[in-house]
């Protein structure tokens, strides 16, 4: 009995090991691609202070981020392609005549996947945001000099009685081209704009300061150097705010949906980008469903190349759908987590299907 075990266990380890291989290896050439694009593409901005070097290394920071995009991709080729490779020298013919079930041979590819996942879920929450943020702000500072933009995105926020737009927000927390509208009953009765404002301490400093008051008959302009700003809004709100929020990680996006609900103002997105984040598991478990039915299913006597074919089509072909729940969510008013959940029950559905009619 425990040499039968043991004899499973080697074969778990061996299905695992050419699964992981295969996904190590669509990885780097999927991040090597892209790399190589981006940075054709990103040639056209060299200058003086930003040369084709720091071009590659601005790419280079940003490789956690493209490794977390290309991971469920990573992930369907990659189960095509091991199980493919063991399909076509007839092994896994061979453990299926030794009586390993279907059920267990899934399961031994869905093993080095949880170590995919762990690894993309650590990236996700503790490493992207923060090489997102980094890489950005020395980007931006090679080319427009030290105190550079965090950000060039603006954002509007709403507080109480008025509505803001913010221009951006620099690496030392200085908010610039900050306006404030402030309302009366739907009436605007305040503008005021500052050219920054500056956090000192655990409060807001503004500075050349512009304040229009609107009357019935009149408007009375004044000019200030320096006004306190008593607002609720931190740094690190403000940051989130203009920061893309395709990079924040999934706990700053549950509470970035909150104080987006708690102000008033729609939080489909956050919370859309959030469970995206949150199920990625549930994601990648459905794609190795689908490699798996393509290589036990339909396309087990195509050859290779197709199989990868019609992997990469179907991951484009969930992505796509994804896209296009994602603003019907906002659209027809039902949860954005349908949004992700949706196509990824379909995949599963159909993987299990196919695995269950050949199995």
């Amino acid at each position: 009995m425990l040499r039968l075990l043991n004899v499973a266990d080697r074969l778990d380890r061996y299905i695992a090991r050419n699964v992981l291989a295969a996904i190590i290896v669509v990885q780097v050439v999927l991040l090597g691609l892209d790399i190589t694009i981006a940075y054709i593409d990103d040639l056209g901005d060299v200058q003086a202070g930003y040369t084709a070097l720091d071009a590659l290394l601005y790419l280079i920071m940003r490789t956690p981020w493209r490794f977390y995009q290309y991971a469920p991709v990573a992930v369907l080729i990659g189960a095509l392609i091991g199980l493919g490779s063991m399909a076509s020298s007839n092994e896994l013919t061979v453990m299926r005549a030794s009586g390993r079930s279907l059920a267990r041979i899934v399961w031994g590819v869905m093993k080095p996947v949880l170590v995919v996942v762990v690894t993309v879920l650590l990236v996700a929450e503790y490493v992207t945001p923060r090489t997102e943020q980094y890489a950005e702000a020395w980007r931006l500072e090679k080319i427009q000099g030290e105190g550079a933009m965090l950000t060039s995105r603006s954002g509007w926020q709403f507080e109480g009685d008025s509505v803001y737009r913010f221009g951006a927000i620099r690496a030392d927390n200085t908010v610039l081209d900050l306006t404030r509208y402030r309302f009366d009953d739907r009436r605007l009765v305040e503008a005021t704009y500052a050219q920054r404002a500056l956090w000192e301490g655990d409060s807001w400093q503004l500075e050349n300061v512009t304040t229009t008051r609107i009357f019935d008959d009149h408007t009375n302009s004044e000019q200030l150097e320096s006004l306190g700003w008593d607002t609720s809004f931190t740094p690190t709100q403000l940051e989130r705010l203009l920061r893309d929020i395709e990079s924040q990680a999934p706990s700053e996006l549950w509470y970035y949906a909150k104080f987006l609900e708690e102000q008033g103002l729609q939080n489909d997105q956050a919370l859309l980008y959030f469970w995206q984040k949150v199920l990625l598991p549930l994601t990648m478990g459905s794609l190795v469903l689908i490699a798996a039915s393509f290589v036990f299913g339909p396309l087990r006597t195509v050859a290779a190349g197709t199989r990868v074919f019609y992997g990469v089509i179907t991951g484009l072909g969930f992505k796509y759908v994804q896209d296009l729940l994602a603003p019907a969510s906002t659209i027809f008013g039902f949860s954005p987590v349908w949004a992700v959940l949706v196509p990824t029950l379909l995949c599963a559905g159909v993987g299990i299907y196919f695995l269950r009619r050949n199995g």
